[in-house]
């Protein structure tokens, strides 16, 4: 049987524990995973991969996920390509800041997974690469 290809997802990451809860979800529901821990690897993976779907954490130690942002969606070709923001920054004001960056989504820290899941099925629904 051949599993329907939900579509590939740059995570970008830098705490491991974090990485290791998403990629054990998104593997489940068959999505296609690449992951950076910081925002230099995540330019340098741009280079050669076309994701589907970003997830920006946005408290990282060398840029942050909304400068990161900014610099994606001006690069050519990444424009519409949506970034949803996962995020401990949950004061108010931060969703609408994360939102005003250029993401496209906000998901908030502890991640809730059915969540997780949801919002990025509003962006990739399953019929859009079955």
């Amino acid at each position: 049987m051949i599993q329907d290809y939900k579509g590939t997802i740059l995570y970008v990451e830098d705490n491991p524990d974090n990485r290791m809860l998403v990629r054990r979800v998104l593997l489940s529901e068959d999505y296609s995973l690449i992951e950076a821990k910081d925002a230099g690897e995540a330019l340098a993976m741009l280079k050669t991969n076309q994701p589907d779907l970003i997830l920006m954490d946005i408290n990282m130690p060398d840029m942050d996920g909304y400068t990161l942002t900014a610099q994606i969606k001006a690069m050519t070709g990444f424009e519409r390509v949506p970034i949803l923001a996962i995020t401990a920054n949950v004061m108010r004001g931060d969703r609408e800041k994360t939102l005003e960056a250029g993401c496209d989504g906000y998901i908030q820290k502890p991640i809730d997974i059915d969540q997780l899941t949801r919002e990025i099925e509003k962006f990739l629904p399953r019929s859009a690469h079955a």
